[in-house]
């Protein structure tokens, strides 16, 4: 069994929080397991729990949208949540079932070894970068991190919820494609 494989039956049979209880499918993640570039989302809604894969509803047909945006797709990055279970009712996920599922998403961050992090929406961010961020303030910003840069988007939920936000998106968009030009070599840069 390689490392990805063994690494997925390890996180099915977890049960380190409550989310297990209450979940259909783990949301693992999907995408290329060599991508120099992860998306990194909260956590599983209700489609994604359906189906076992991250962004398949409304929110992913944004998600692929602003990739292609960037002349990216599935097959060159990675998109993985920060927890791997549905919190109830979408909520956000808890800081201890994060806390539960960080051990998941760090091993699944080693085998990928990505240049660079794009954490989609505040919680990814609070959690990754840095517990006081401000997606309002920060979006678009870079941040070195364990020889890594991070960048912080909004949520695609919320570009939904809010469209006035989609031109800064926009941007940010835009200097992530400029850094993976720069950074990037495994992927077929856009």
């Amino acid at each position: 069994m390689d490392a990805w494989e063994a690494l997925k039956t390890e996180c099915a049979a977890c049960r380190g929080c409550g989310l297990c209880e209450t979940r259909t499918n783990l949301v693992f993640g999907v995408g290329n397991e060599k991508a120099e570039v992860l998306f990194i989302g909260e956590g599983p809604g209700e489609q994604e729990d359906l189906q076992g894969e991250p962004f398949v509803g409304p929110a992913g047909k944004l998600l692929d949208d602003m990739l292609r945006m960037i002349d990216l797709d599935r097959s060159k990055v990675y998109i993985a949540n920060m927890v791997k279970c549905r919190p109830p009712r979408n909520r956000d996920p808890l800081p201890e079932e994060q806390q539960a599922c960080s051990r998941w998403l760090q091993r699944q961050i080693a085998l990928i070894d990505p240049k660079i992090v794009v954490c989609l929406g505040r919680i990814a961010a609070m959690g990754l970068i840095d517990p006081e961020f401000r997606i309002t303030r920060q979006h678009g910003q870079w941040f070195d991190r364990d020889g890594r840069r991070w960048m912080a988007v909004y949520h695609p939920s919320a570009l939904l919820r809010d469209p006035s936000k989609r031109p800064e998106t926009f941007m940010d968009l835009r200097a992530l494609r400029k850094e993976i030009r720069e950074r990037c070599s495994r992927t077929d840069s856009p």
